[in-house]
C-alpha cells in the first residue's frame, strides 16, 4: 500500500485504532488528571488577590512549606545515597536472605501509610523500641521534625530502588573491566564508569520520591507531632481548611504546592536530560 495514503504526521503501524487508543488516553488524562487540577485552579481563582495572598503566605503555612520541601529533599537525598547502594548490592552480590530482602523493600507500596505511621510512632517514640535508646542522649524521634525525616525516608526508598534496579542489571561489566585494565582505581571506576551511566535513573528515582515525600499525609500525621510553627506539614493544613469548610483556602494552599512542585520537578527532570544526553554523546564519540 502506498505511504502517501497515511497522513505525513504519522507512519503506517501494523497495529489498527491510533485514533481510538489516542482519543481513549487523553479522555483519561484528561478525568483523571486534568479536570481535577483544573477545578483546584478555578477554585483558588474564587479568592480575590489580596484573600489569595494571605492564605498562602501567613507565617505559620510558611513555616509548613519550609518544612515540608525542606524535609522532602533532605528524605529524597539519602534516599537517593542509600538506595543506589541497596540496589548495587541486591543486583551484584548473593547472600542468603536476598530475596527476603529484595520483597521487603516493596513494604511500603502495600503497607498502608497510616498503618506506617503508627508504626513508625510506636518504634521511635520515647519508650518505644528504638527511641528509649535515643531518649537518654536527648534525642527526641516521634513527635518531631527528625520523625517527619524518618517516615519520608521509609516511604521514599522504593522509589530510588525499583529505578535503579534495570539500570544496575543492564549495565555491562566490561566497562568495569576496561577501566581497571586501564589502571583507574575502584573510585575512579565509580566516579567516571558508573555514576555517569546511571546518574540518569537516580535522578529520575530521586524525583519520585520527592514528589511522594511532598504528597505524604498518612504516615507522616501520626508520627509528626502537629506543632504549629514546628512539626506542621502543608497537606494537614489543607485537611484542616478542609474540615472548617474553607474550600478556597485549601484549594489556593493546594495550588502553591503544586506549582511549587511542578518547578522542581521541571528543574530535576532537565537536569536528567541533560546529563543523559551528555552521557549518550560521550559514548557516541568514544570518550
Amino acid at each position: 500500500m502506498s505511504t502517501a495514503l497515511f497522513p505525513l504526521w504519522r507512519k503506517p503501524s501494523a497495529l489498527p485504532g491510533f485514533g481510538l487508543t489516542m482519543g481513549y488516553t487523553v479522555a483519561y488524562l484528561s478525568l483523571v488528571v486534568l479536570v481535577p487540577l483544573l477545578m483546584v485552579f478555578i477554585k483558588a481563582s474564587s479568592l480575590d488577590w489580596a484573600s489569595f495572598v494571605t492564605a498562602v503566605s501567613s507565617p505559620r503555612v510558611l513555616a509548613s512549606y519550609r518544612l515540608t520541601f525542606g524535609i522532602s529533599l533532605a528524605a529524597a537525598s539519602l534516599n537517593a545515597v542509600f538506595g543506589f547502594i541497596l540496589a548495587w548490592v541486591l543486583v551484584r552480590y548473593t547472600f542468603p536472605g536476598k530475596r527476603f530482602v529484595d520483597a521487603l523493600i516493596d513494604l511500603p507500596f502495600a503497607l498502608p501509610t497510616s498503618v506506617a505511621g503508627i508504626v513508625l510512632a510506636a518504634i521511635y517514640a520515647p519508650n518505644g523500641w528504638v527511641g528509649r535508646w535515643f531518649e537518654p542522649l536527648g534525642i527526641k524521634i516521634a513527635f518531631t521534625p527528625l520523625g517527619i525525616f524518618v517516615a519520608l525516608t521509609f516511604i521514599g526508598l522504593p522509589f530510588v530502588v525499583r529505578t535503579l534496579q534495570p539500570v544496575l542489571e543492564e549495565f555491562e561489566r566490561e566497562q568495569e573491566e576496561a577501566a581497571a585494565c586501564l589502571g583507574a582505581t575502584r573510585w575512579q571506576t565509580l566516579r567516571h564508569v558508573i555514576l555517569p551511566a546511571v546518574l540518569p535513573a537516580l535522578l529520575t528515582g530521586f524525583a519520585l520520591a520527592f514528589a511522594r515525600a511532598v504528597g505524604e499525609y498518612g504516615s507522616v500525621i501520626f508520627i509528626a507531632g502537629n506543632i504549629p510553627m514546628v512539626s506542621e506539614i502543608t497537606s494537614l493544613l489543607i485537611i484542616t481548611k478542609l474540615e472548617q469548610y474553607d474550600f478556597a483556602g485549601a484549594a489556593a494552599l493546594a495550588v502553591v504546592m503544586l506549582l511549587i512542585s511542578f518547578v522542581l520537578l521541571l528543574l530535576i527532570n532537565t537536569l536528567q536530560w541533560w546529563l543523559q544526553r551528555r552521557h549518550s554523546g560521550r559514548r557516541a564519540s568514544g570518550v
